[in-house]
């Protein structure tokens, strides 16, 4: 049997230190500070290395996962879930593919298998996720996986001296089941 961690392109594993450098080539890429939530202050060595500490304690269902290219082996991006509420059943997460190696089927490949993980062994039933309305790619990302668009949050986001909307997307366990499957 594969690895429920495992998809066609990806892998999703924990953080290790020697991410550090994959993580500090991100953070010096202009194309991705312009695709974010928010343009951030550069970080040194030491604090990658901290942040990656503590992703060594993720504890529960709310994880912070590298994805990892099955075929190089190299880190292309990250996965981290997120306002995880086990009564209600619900949960979001973020997902980023580094600019230089987008439009490969890696954030999809990686999405699927964490919904498939969240609804099919830890019994969730509706994952909401929020897209920064100026991120065409992530929009038609996730109507493709399948999600519902469920509304708009005008002006939540500051960035680059604009105020940006939220785009609320939804999907349910069943949703999930009939196109994806868990098999």
């Amino acid at each position: 049997m594969a690895s429920p961690w495992e998809g066609d392109r990806v892998r999703l594993r924990a953080v290790e230190p020697d991410d550090a450098d994959a993580f500090l080539a991100a953070d010096e890429d202009g194309e991705g500070s312009r695709s974010g939530w928010r343009v951030w202050p550069p970080r040194s060595r030491w604090e990658v290395e901290e942040w990656i500490r503590q992703r060594a304690g993720d504890d529960g269902d709310e994880v912070h996962l590298v994805v990892e290219a099955i075929d190089s082996k190299e880190v292309v991006g990250t996965l981290n879930t997120q306002q995880c509420d086990p009564a209600a059943g619900t949960f979001g997460y973020g997902v980023t593919i580094w600019p230089w190696h987008r439009r490969q089927g890696y954030a999809s490949d990686a999405v699927v298998i964490v919904l498939r993980y969240l609804f099919g062994e830890r019994r969730y039933q509706k994952c909401t996720v929020g897209v920064l309305d100026t991120n065409d790619a992530s929009v038609a990302l996730h109507r493709a996986l399948g999600f519902t668009e469920e509304g708009r949050l005008r002006r939540v986001h500051f960035r680059a001296g604009r105020y940006h909307d939220e785009i609320v997307f939804g999907m349910t366990v069943e949703e999930f089941e009939r196109r994806w499957g868990f098999g």
